[in-house]
């Protein structure tokens, strides 16, 4: 279960069992088209996670289990299909041209990862099998609480809530841009983690694997954990408002370029009520430094939002302001490092899902939206008027059982 993000709902008292249990998933499944100058890109896929989490009284304290599963190695990347910009664009709800392996979500603009030992770029990887297997052990004290945890596959004290978490993101299919910024390491293999809470605060630390995972291309299994990079948090809690500061040094995150990146975040969330509609709503920047002997740095920044507009009718958005290397990414060996060349893409993205079954089986509903994008110059010859589009069914329960908070 990722790290301080994950806790399943408080049990009653009365329950003679001496094991709580709780649930929670999220499943997006539709028609991806993503619309650029040159070459247009379309998908039939998936994003979605299911999450487990168990717990008792042990001892002084009480001990949670949590695992967190992904099938996107089977439903992203498997259907996408490439065609030239006017066919594409006749067709734009249909898959056009010809069938290609993609090993990842087609989305404009984003990077991270690697797949055929080549980075990904225009590209959104898929989660692995494992997204989170862990302990947590937490002891109530009459003035604070101390919250220890291990995970084999997990989320160190850095960032905000990861996106897919958010509950002003779990209904926008689309992958933040500024993820590598924010919450990239919510898979990490491989964390130790200590904290307490007192009051409203609660102060954090934590080691963990920087590397990212699957250089191998094998989103099946679970790499070797390490202990070689560290994150600290702070973070903020009263009533349907939440903050965060935190900050951390990763080792080598990205195979192809070798060199450690320290990165800073921070962020405010808001899930609570306006004017008696639910609204959830996020604040965040990150800044990172990469130690390449240039001290090259970038920020990225995100507003984003989710507003129950009637009962069965949630209108989202997200905004962003990012600086992302598009050109000149590629395989750069210890020592044979330069200066990053960022290029700026401002993304606006508008959508609406409406439910459109019985509660009783969770909130099923039928979503779209639409991505328009502003740019820094260096890219309107490869990418001037590119566009997203999805139309998507969402499934997720009715009722939130694990609390994903800092």
């Amino acid at each position: 279960m990722p790290a301080g993000h994950h806790h399943p709902a408080a049990p009653d008292p009365s329950e003679s069992t001496p094991w709580t249990f709780a649930t929670d998933w999220n499943v997006i499944a539709g028609y991806n088209y993503q619309q650029r100058k040159f070459a247009d890109f379309a998908a039939i896929e998936s994003q979605n996670w299911v999450m487990l989490a168990a717990a008792r009284k042990a001892g002084p304290g009480r001990l949670t289990l949590g695992a967190m599963l992904s099938l996107e190695p089977l439903t992203i990347g498997q259907f996408v299909f490439a065609g030239d910009g006017g066919m594409a664009r006749a067709y734009a709800f249909s898959p056009t041209g010809e069938r290609v392996a993609f090993g990842g979500s087609p989305q404009l603009f984003q990077t991270g990862e690697s797949y055929q030992q080549v980075p990904y770029v225009n590209v959104q990887h898929p989660h692995d099998l494992f997204m989170g297997i862990g302990a947590a052990y937490r002891i109530e004290r009459p003035n604070a609480a101390y919250v220890f945890g291990a995970d084999l596959v997990g989320s160190p004290t850095l960032g905000p809530t990861p996106f897919m978490h958010r509950e002003s993101a779990r209904d926008n299919p689309q992958v933040p841009l500024t993820h590598h910024d924010l919450d990239s390491t919510h898979i990490s293999e491989g964390v130790l983690r200590a904290g307490v809470e007192k009051g409203p605060m609660t102060f954090e630390a934590s080691v963990f694997r920087g590397e990212e995972p699957d250089r191998d291309d094998n989103r099946f299994n679970i790499e070797t954990p390490a202990l070689d990079s560290w994150a600290v948090r702070a973070g903020w809690r009263r009533g349907a408002w939440q903050a965060q500061l935190s900050g951390g040094r990763l080792r080598n995150p990205e195979w192809f370029e070798p060199y450690e990146t320290t990165r800073i975040t921070a962020s405010i969330e808001f899930n609570g009520a306006v004017a008696s509609r639910p609204l959830a709503a996020t604040l965040a920047w990150g800044h990172h430094t990469e130690a390449n002997g240039f001290n090259d740095h970038a920020d990225g920044y995100l507003l984003e939002w989710d507003l129950r507009a009637s009962a069965r009718t949630a209108v989202y958005g997200r905004v962003e302001v990012s600086a992302k290397q598009i050109f000149g990414l590629g395989l750069h060996p210890a020592g044979f490092n330069h200066p990053h060349t960022y290029s700026h893409i401002d993304p606006l993205t508008l959508g609406l899902v409406r439910d459109i079954a019985p509660a009783a089986w969770g909130r099923v509903g039928i979503g779209a939206d639409v991505t328009v994008y502003r740019m820094s110059p260096d890219m309107i010859d490869f990418f001037d008027g590119s566009r997203s589009f999805h139309l998507f069914l969402r499934w997720r329960p009715s009722r939130v059982a694990i609390a994903h908070v800092h």
